[in-house]
């Protein structure tokens, strides 16, 4: 086809730049928001453990480094790059339609037909891989397809780079957008519909262009050449050890992200927006890293050197990091809870967050052009070229995120893991100096490389010394801890797999307390103790026999051990996701939780409790759940009206559901989501108080399959026998003497509130809308107020209390509506 020179213009991509670099922001921003939901999606079958969200990263990931290995290896470069883009986008967004309702019939399949076994980790790859390979294969291609659109020499591997920097740029503004918008007031659905709709939009504007805008294969080498100037020589031989760099590269920076992530979560407080904040920051930092690289790669003689001294700049970098998240950020003079709006605290973290992690991610930004300018040969297919050096950056990428999450933080801890990330960042810059030094043929070229190879050395041994142990002040009260003066003595603490922990105990008063990532979530403090044991003897006392208990979350072992007392308890199953935890509190909490871990009708299972109780085959007398406040990332999930369900399922006839609701740290909309979705399974379900002095702390909610009865007489019996003294001094140790005091807790029913929950939001699977809610009321502390407002509306429950007698006086009296006594 004969060629104008207008055409020449067009083929060369200078005028059509700008509106591909608005194309890559698009398909960025699509693929961010597909990543949360499906990830989203994918937790609620296989589970939120580390050793689960690694396989879904893995696969993702994955399935990006296959698509950018096998596109310019199956796609013929004489396709015109812009028709295949536009096929690329229209088949993603197609799929993650589909996804949308394939996933939850994928995650039947499993759970009714695989469940739980000794292979299931490897059911929950195969799940994995099924779901997320074809679309993420897809993605992966995205960019060589596109890089064949530009030529392989300095100025083409610079647009290369603005490409995948516009791509982070739209990952950013698609990260924001799912985790600030579309799931925070819509759900899953309307998130997935709008990033086909971007995907469509990107598909059509490519399509255009491609009808606009010709392309021949067999032109472009000359085309875009300017006259007299002959084929780019090929670099030196060292550029093959780009590869290697880019890969230690993006392993240094998924692991870092990992690390830092479980670090500033406990400084930010570990709900949605928290992560949404840290990982929009990250993506910032890697897109002006990569923008600033590509504008400077057509000026370097010798990219390999730069891409050394980037990796060697890491070191530092990292250094930097570990010691602001560590040292500076946890004691900044600064009351969280002093916030009116949420909007400021997420200003601060924001601030803080780019303060800590910016530099370090600017540097790997700028890694992936400089790798592509160093691996370059001007006669290379530029499809060939990008693929196969993002392949390498993702296959870092893949390892170091899969490292840190399942083996570094719970075998080394974060300060040795940094440690290790120092020495790998010193490794790669290693990598692109040894070669430099080898074949320089001026003997001051090699005294400058071997000058660079001692400075990398000197600077990763003694830099990394520097990396600080995180304080445990930090795993015990988080954001919070820059108002503890005076801190108690620590008795133990860990990092874990899936959290950190720490027991403290105050010397003044001899109180301890169990925090988990920067909370406490039990102690021996009254309040607490008082909950602890509702949460066991309620459900224990209102089934008439029960012998099989399931308890969702261990905390300080004082729940479970509440139903070791009952004579009747044969099996206790406790399912906590973090392994730390139960060694912990079977040590330092034995005594209140009645030496729990050592008892052999106990059973500890390590394990997303969801994901447990979907694919159990067993059923169980009490299900009582005390799980981490709902504004924790992936906590809504056992709040919901799915998880609900799936408890009701593995009740033997009789069974007993009970659940805490926290009204601290929450708001009014929380709290209501949380009742409504629980009366929506239980519809006769109740509400108990831990009131202290009448003012409301928290409640556990009561749900049975058919309306609760609870015979007065023959509890208080029940409780006489002499089997059962334990049981009375368990509860006499948290004020509950006799029956009338534990039945004067109660608070109301479904049908009370009905009025109250009438503008309540459902937290269902489909939106997990409750993690949205309580993630907006984290500095919130207005449990005092959203008790009354549940209270005033309580009655007297006729149906459930019979027998009474002589207590009836009593329990009507304490049980009359707040203002009306």
């Amino acid at each position: 086809m004969p060629v104008s020179p207008d055409n020449q213009d067009h083929r060369d991509g200078s005028a059509s730049v700008p509106l591909l670099l608005l194309m890559f922001v698009g398909s960025g921003c699509s693929a961010l928001i597909y990543e949360i939901v499906w990830f989203q999606l994918l937790q609620l079958v296989i589970g939120s453990s580390t050793i689960s969200l690694g396989v879904l990263l893995a696969t993702f990931m994955g399935g990006m480094c296959v698509g950018s290995l096998l596109f310019p290896r199956l796609v013929s470069s004489h396709r015109h790059p812009l028709r295949v883009y536009a096929l690329l986008e229209l088949s993603i967004g197609v799929l993650g339609i589909v996804l949308l309702t394939a996933m939850p019939l994928v995650g039947r399949i499993y759970v009714e037909d695989f469940g739980a076994s000794s292979a299931e980790l490897f059911l929950r790859c195969v799940i994995s891989a099924v779901c997320l390979l074809p679309p993420t294969i897809l993605m992966g291609a995205t960019l060589p397809a596109i890089a064949r659109w530009v030529e392989a020499s300095p100025a083409g591997i610079s647009r290369l780079g603005f490409f995948y920097g516009s791509n982070i740029a739209g990952a950013v503004f698609g990260c924001l957008l799912a985790g600030f918008c579309l799931l925070r007031l819509f759900d899953m659905a309307t998130a997935t519909y709008v990033a086909a709709s971007i995907n469509a939009g990107v598909a059509f504007v490519s399509f255009a262009m491609a009808i606009a805008l010709p392309y021949s294969d067999g032109v472009r080498e000359t085309a875009s050449r300017p006259p007299g100037k002959t084929a780019a020589t090929p670099l030196s031989t060292s550029s093959r050890f780009a590869y290697p760099a880019i890969l230690l590269s993006g392993m240094t920076a998924l692991a870092a992200e990992v690390i830092w992530t479980r670090q500033l979560s406990l400084l930010m407080g570990a709900s949605v927006y928290t992560f949404s904040i840290i990982l929009a920051v990250f993506l910032v930092g890697l897109g002006i890293g990569s923008s600033i690289a590509s504008t400077v790669v057509p000026r370097l003689k010798n990219p390999q050197i730069a891409l050394g001294c980037c990796q060697m700049l890491l070191i530092p970098a990292i250094v930097w990091t570990a010691i602001t998240v560590t040292r500076s950020l946890p004691y900044w003079p600064i009351d969280v809870s002093l916030a009116t709006s949420p909007w400021l605290t997420f200003q601060l973290d924001l601030v803080r967050c780019a303060w800590a992690v910016s530099p370090a991610a600017c540097l790997w930004g700028a890694s992936f052009p400089l790798a592509l300018a160093s691996a370059a040969a001007g006669s290379r297919d530029p499809g060939r070229l990008v693929g196969s050096v993002y392949a390498a950056n993702t296959v870092g990428a893949i390892a170091g995120a899969l490292c840190a999450s399942v083996l570094m933080i719970a075998w080394l801890g974060t300060q040795d893991a940094q440690r290790v990330l120092v020495a790998l960042a010193g490794v790669s810059a290693l990598i692109m100096f040894v070669p430099l030094m080898l074949q320089a043929s001026q003997p001051h070229s090699r005294r400058a490389a071997a000058a660079m190879l001692s400075v990398v050395t000197l600077a990763g041994t003694g830099l990394s010394a520097y990396v600080p142990q995180i304080p445990t002040g930090l795993i015990a009260y988080g954001r919070y801890l820059p108002t503890y003066r005076d801190e108690p003595d620590y008795l133990y603490f860990g990092e874990g797999m899936n959290a950190s922990i720490a027991v403290s105990e105050d010397a003044m008063t001899g109180v301890r307390n169990f925090h988990v990532s920067g909370k406490i979530v039990a102690s021996s403090e009254p309040a607490d103790m008082r909950l602890q044991r509702m949460l066991g003897h309620l459900p224990a006392l209102v089934h008439p026999r029960p012998r099989s208990v399931l308890v969702v979350g261990c905390g300080a072992g004082v729940t479970a051990g509440s139903f070791l007392p009952h004579p009747e308890i044969e099996r206790i199953v406790i399912c906590e996701i973090e392994p730390l935890i139960p060694p912990a509190a079977g040590k330092y909490f034995s005594r209140e939780n009645h030496h729990v871990t050592d008892d052999p009708r106990v059973e500890i299972v390590n394990d997303d409790a969801r994901h447990f109780i979907m694919t159990t085959t067993q059923h169980f007398d009490i299900i009582t759940s005390d799980p981490i406040h709902p504004w924790v990332k992936g906590a809504a999930t056992l709040y919901s009206r799915e998880y609900f369900e799936w408890c009701r399922k593995r009740l033997n006839p009789g069974g007993v559901v009970t659940q805490w609701v926290p009204l601290y740290e929450t708001s009014d909309a929380a709290v209501k989501s949380e009742l409504a979705t629980f009366f929506s399974v239980f519809p006769e379900g109740t509400v108990w108080s831990n009131d202290i002095g009448g003012e409301g702390y928290d409640i556990v909610l009561l749900g049975q399959s058919e309306p609760t009865r609870i015979d007065v007489q023959a509890l208080h019996a029940r409780l006489l026998q002499n089997d059962r003294q334990s049981v009375r001094e368990s509860l006499a140790e948290v004020k509950f003497d006799t029956p009338v005091d534990l039945l004067l807790t109660y608070a109301g029913n479904g049908r009370d509130l009905q009025d109250w929950l009438a503008d309540a939001e459902l937290n269902r699977d489909a939106n997990l809308r409750l993690q949205y809610l309580a993630g907006m009321g984290l500095n919130q502390y207005d449990s005092v107020r959203i008790f009354d407002d549940i209270v005033i509306h309580r009655t007297f429950p006729e149906g459930m209390l019979i027998a009474m007698n002589d207590s009836e006086r009593a329990i009507r009296s304490g049980l009359l509506p707040r203002g009306r006594k």
